[in-house]
């Protein structure tokens, strides 16, 4: 298969949580990101971190974009220019924040480059770091005039499976939720990765089955299913894992390995 769009997830895929790499990206990975643009392959970041955070990757990649970033719910340039947005319907981000009150949820208001969350956690500090923006503590961060791509109810793996089947019956699939160790996030039915993707292609006159993804997470699911080629990493969630057309092996620099073999 012949391949002009590449999509790749950053944390977990280009960024590994463990090994020689860790958090890091590695030497060979940045040659074969290279070699890609030099033989006008697209290359496009996909992430849940907020844009930020996905152009600070993309600029050590010296990739100028298209890249994909708060899940979907942004398609940017790595300069910040807004392709694509696709917000939270008003109505539907404060009946999360109700459900969130009532049930004594701390929880998150997110729009395309403000971050604003009504309490300091170590999760929220790092998700402020990885994205490259400063969170604002707020007891009512819908009152912040912020026009809302998403609302995150936080918990943990304890709490988040009732978090979202609560969310899940009330509203069905007027949401859509993506369930992370730390938070339940709801963000429109027409937001996700594989839109994204969907709308990058178009835009680059690029047909579905000449892309690749590449992903770990429930967040990297919809991309992965739509690519012609989805490749879900060893290490990846059970969602990835599903929607994915193969599996990589657990090896070092895998993701390189993979760029480098693309003909």
């Amino acid at each position: 298969m012949a391949v002009k769009l590449i999509a790749l997830d950053i944390d977990g895929t280009l960024l590994p949580f463990e090994g020689p790499h860790e958090g890091a990206l590695s030497p060979r990975l940045r040659s074969a990101v290279a070699a890609l643009a030099g033989r006008g392959i697209a290359v496009v970041l996909a992430s849940g971190r907020m844009h930020p955070g996905t152009a600070r990757i993309a600029q050590e990649l010296r990739l100028a974009g298209p890249l994909i970033a708060q899940e979907g719910c942004v398609v940017a340039s790595a300069a910040g220019e807004v392709v694509h947005e696709v917000r939270l319907e008003a109505s539907l981000a404060r009946a999360v924040v109700t459900y969130a009150r009532d049930e004594g949820h701390e929880y998150e208001w997110f729009g395309t480059s403000r971050y604003a969350v009504t309490k300091e956690t170590p999760a929220t500090r790092s998700y402020g770091e990885m994205c490259g923006v400063t969170p604002e503590y707020d007891a009512a961060p819908e009152a912040l005039g912020i026009p809302p791509n998403g609302v995150g109810v936080l918990g943990d793996r304890k709490r988040s499976p009732a978090i979202h089947q609560a969310l899940a019956e009330a509203h069905g699939d007027r949401l859509h939720l993506l369930d992370f160790p730390a938070v339940t996030v709801a963000i429109s039915p027409t937001a996700s990765k594989g839109r994204a993707l969907a709308l990058v292609a178009d835009d680059l006159g690029v047909p579905r089955h000449e892309t690749l993804a590449i992903g770990d997470s429930v967040n990297d699911a919809s991309m992965l299913a739509w690519a012609g080629r989805g490749l879900a990493m060893a290490k990846g969630d059970r969602y990835a894992h599903e929607a994915a057309d193969e599996i990589l092996p657990d090896e070092e620099d895998i993701v390189a390995n993979v760029l480098e073999g693309l003909r």
